[in-house]
């Protein structure tokens, strides 16, 4: 279990570092001299590719807690 908690843990403070701009995206916003907009791209990116895999995490936790839940309760009875 702590070996799980260490790789979700190190695996998001990876995920902050990364840079997500495509090949074309990046090559025209360095070009220009003003960066606020290419960091302004950049956040974009990462909040449109961030969401999906909130959903996706938060509807597999509910499944794993449902799924969970129903084995303790036969066991049980």
């Amino acid at each position: 279990m702590k070996q799980k908690i260490t790789f979700l843990i190190m695996s998001l403070f990876f995920f902050l570092r990364t840079n997500a701009q495509c090949a074309m995206c990046r090559a025209v916003l360095e070009s220009g001299e003003d960066q606020s907009a290419a960091e302004g791209i950049n956040d974009g990116i990462m909040f449109l590719m961030a969401v999906p895999y909130i959903l996706v995490a938060v509807i597999g936790f509910f499944v794993y807690k449902t799924f969970n839940n129903s084995k303790k309760s036969n066991k049980t009875v």
